[in-house]
């Protein structure tokens, strides 16, 4: 499947934005609602969507699923204890997120561990994934098999490049309300700032963070670009997002539906996937003339002030010998 930038950020040719969700089928047997806090325009909203109707047209109309993007249901704490609770039926997110609940989720997030996504999809689709999903259901969740792509995360600053570790040292920069994220940056010298993302813009207009670090996505549909002056590739974390459902709800639909709805959902992470790696290549351009300067980063050096500063040592500690285990499996020794 073939999608372009403009057929991505339309929401699969503007059907995803003209509708927040999908319309309902009176026959359905299971009626669903899929809440998230991506924008309506964000990769993994349209193809939830495109997901949906695929579910739809397999179970011949059993499974009717509603998708509603932009915190429409609540922000993510919400969302999580939502699908906890069985008031919403999926809910999607990044592991940083769900590590508040499953620990282990946060892995991905180790700084500087993925060198590219050849080194991402047979880690998260292997035994560390498999290992990451057994953390959900100790937290009575349902994890399907398939991570979302949501891109490898750069810098963007306002009156410098990054282009080694140096340039980190003081910098005031704006990470998610992560403990992994601030860790990461203290041990690189950074001065870290947990901001929301709605927030972000006017934290980087009026100067109380200099920079912040996002997929590429982030930086075009938030328009950091407007104040922002250099984006450093540093591909400093991957970032993925889980869909999930209660383990209350999962256990009671028939083994049939299971197969079917399951299907769509991996099917569905598959190709977004792809479209995700091909869009934040175009978004490299798109940025640039927008008035961005790129420029990119050996990832060595930042790796070497990780190690010194016991970044590794404590992370290894934290998710433990198993999973750290997996992890350099797939990314090689880290500490």
């Amino acid at each position: 499947m073939i999608v372009s930038r403009r057929a991505v950020l339309a929401g699969l040719g503007g059907a995803g934005l003209s509708m927040p969700y999908i319309s309902r089928a009176a026959a359905a047997d299971y009626s669903w609602k899929f809440g998230h806090g991506f924008p309506a325009t964000h990769p993994v909203h349209t193809f939830a969507l495109e997901a949906a109707a695929k579910i739809k047209e397999t179970t011949s109309g059993k499974v009717d699923i509603g998708v509603f993007p932009n915190s429409q249901l609540g922000g993510d704490s919400d969302l999580l204890s939502q699908v906890r609770a069985g008031a919403i039926d999926f809910f999607s997110t990044g592991g940083l997120i769900f590590a508040t609940l499953v620990p282990i989720a946060a892995i991905n997030g180790t700084g500087f561990a993925f060198k590219s996504t050849d080194a991402v999809w047979p880690a998260m689709d292997g035994e560390l994934g498999a290992l990451i999903r057994k953390g959900f259901e100790k937290a009575d969740l349902y994890a399907f098999e398939k991570i979302w792509n949501n891109g490898f995360r750069q810098i963007t600053t306002s009156k410098k490049p990054i282009r080694d570790p140096s340039d980190l040292t003081g910098f005031k920069i704006r990470v998610p309300v992560s403990q992994v994220y601030v860790s990461l940056f203290k041990a690189l010298g950074a001065s870290p700032t947990s901001i929301n993302l709605s927030d972000v813009y006017t934290a980087l207009q009026t100067g109380v963070v200099d920079g912040q670090e996002n997929p590429l996505v982030v930086a075009d549909t938030s328009k950091f670009y407007e104040v922002q002056k250099f984006c450093s590739k540093t591909n400093h974390v991957w970032d993925g997002s889980w869909i999930v459902t209660s383990n209350r709800t999962w256990r009671g639909v028939p083994d049939d539906i299971k197969a079917k709805v399951a299907a769509g959902f991996n099917d569905g992470a598959v190709k977004q996937r792809d479209a995700v790696t091909k869009l934040n290549d175009e978004l490299a351009t798109s940025l640039q003339q927008k008035g961005i300067t790129f420029n990119d980063t050996d990832p060595a050096p930042f790796r070497d002030v990780l190690k010194k500063a016991g970044f590794y040592t404590e992370w290894k500690k934290k998710h433990g010998e198993e999973a750290w285990g997996l992890l350099e499996k797939s990314v090689g020794q880290l500490g």
